[in-house]
């Protein structure tokens, strides 16, 4: 793997899609949540202004930015406001895409995860924090790994389960990742994968790294790539990579 700073003009070269995870990369890791009964109460992060800057500037010189997560699309909705006129949204692990205010579902999970969810609720735990509202995918935030969680997924021949260190995502096999949700991006907005360049940072973004041209990992730990980011003191890894581009383009 090459430092960031050792990307060059011509590495882009045809790159006209980048794709960006959302915590750990344009945001800190961690979800504040905390679940009382049926009250449910979510902490929304904000992007950072530069990188509000950043986002319109990659957009002025022609780059499409996709902004690809597991987060619902409420919550990604709210965090980038103010610059969704120059993105697109894939969101809850590439089950859908909202672009230029439509949505594009990519799966119907519905019937894969109507029987689980009852199951997974019935589970009393100390390291639960809370189940965070989702439309295709279920997420339950934890201190912890729960071994009841983990029982009851391998149980479910169609589904998978990711701990991501502070939450499980649970969602169905080989048709919700980040991966799919991206291919499917690409063909709607007419490229190639060739075209593509991902940063990401986590076990559930390693798939989506695998698509395009160029993966920039932001965790050697868990990801690899043709690049690597290191975190400089405030400066988030979308705010390093971001730079980078912008500087040498």
């Amino acid at each position: 793997m090459k430092h960031i700073t050792e990307m060059s003009k011509d590495d882009l070269k045809g790159i006209k899609l980048i794709v960006l995870d959302v915590d750990g990369v344009l945001v800190k890791r961690g979800t504040k949540i905390k679940q009382k009964g049926n009250l449910t109460t979510l902490e929304t992060k904000k992007i950072a202004n530069k990188q509000i800057e950043q986002i319109k500037q990659l957009s002025k010189k022609g780059f499409h930015i996709n902004i690809n997560s597991g987060r619902g699309l409420y919550m990604l909705q709210e965090m980038f406001r103010e610059v969704l006129e120059f993105v697109s949204l894939t969101y809850e692990n590439g089950s859908a895409t909202w672009f230029n205010g439509k949505i594009i579902q990519h799966i119907n999970s519905f019937n894969f995860l109507k029987n689980v969810i009852p199951k997974l609720k019935r589970i009393k735990h100390k390291n639960i924090k809370g189940f965070e509202p989702k439309e295709f995918i279920i997420t339950i935030h934890c201190t912890n790994r729960v071994k009841a969680i983990e029982s009851v997924i391998a149980k479910e021949k169609e589904l998978y389960y990711i701990w991501n260190g502070e939450a499980y995502d649970i969602g169905v096999k080989n048709k919700q990742l980040k991966s799919i949700g991206l291919i499917k991006l690409i063909s709607v907005l007419g490229l190639k994968r060739k075209n593509v360049l991902v940063i990401g940072d986590n076990y559930n973004d390693r798939e989506m790294m695998s698509v395009g041209k160029i993966a920039v990992t932001a965790d050697k730990k868990r990801v690899t790539g043709d690049f690597y980011v290191e975190l400089k003191g405030k400066k988030l890894p979308a705010d390093i990579l971001m730079a980078r581009i912008l500087k040498i383009k």
